[in-house]
């Protein structure tokens, strides 16, 4: 599997660096990995959705209507 690092994957994303480092150590990244203090992050890793944006916050509240109603089952 082919890697980039932090600040490729910035560049490829429109982001800082630091932006990118701290999705990576929250887990937003799928298939991240870490080598000593570089994140290795799959080239073919999609930039995570930002969670401000109406789409995501919608996807949320769909997700936890969908708990609320299987714990009433």
């Amino acid at each position: 599997m082919d890697y980039m690092n932090a600040k490729e994957a910035a560049d490829k994303w429109g982001l800082s660096v630091r932006r990118v480092q701290v999705l990576c150590e929250q887990g937003r990244v799928d298939g991240v990995e870490r080598l000593g203090n570089v994140w290795l992050i799959p080239k073919s890793a999609e930039k995570p959705l930002d969670g401000r944006t109406r789409e995501v916050k919608k996807s949320r509240n769909n997700s936890r209507n969908k708990v609320v109603q299987e714990e009433l089952r």
